[in-house]
């Protein structure tokens, strides 16, 4: 029998055009849409904006959760993702919600990215 591998955890920061990290609202949208499609169970979420216009995102699933931090100032953003593999291997999923992340986000470059395997 092979260990229990809780799942896998991205994180990230990435530079971004200021309309991306400005914008909450495409942000919840983004993120509604890839939770439905990826099947995943929104439990909660809190986003709120800053007088700068940048914004802070996180949303709990029943898998665990995503969040993201804007610095429109500095064209940046930190980004997490994970999810547990309690009940299925959600690999493949935290891979996409990262990835379309990236696109949703219009990211120009990767400045740090980390793979963690829990």
């Amino acid at each position: 029998m092979s260990p229990y591998r809780p799942g896998l955890h991205i994180l990230s920061t990435f530079k971004a055009p200021l309309a991306a990290l400005t914008d909450v609202e495409q942000c919840r949208r983004g993120f509604d849409r890839l939770i439905q499609e990826l099947e995943l169970a929104k439990v909660g979420e809190v986003y709120h904006g800053f007088p700068n216009g940048g914004f802070t995102a996180v949303v709990c699933l029943t898998e665990s959760h995503v969040s993201i931090h804007t610095w429109p100032e500095s064209g940046l953003a930190t980004f997490d993702v994970f999810l547990s593999n309690f009940q299925q291997d959600n690999t493949q999923k935290v891979r996409r919600f990262y990835d379309e992340s990236l696109r949703l986000f219009g990211a120009t470059a990767v400045i740090n990215e980390q793979e963690i395997i829990r």
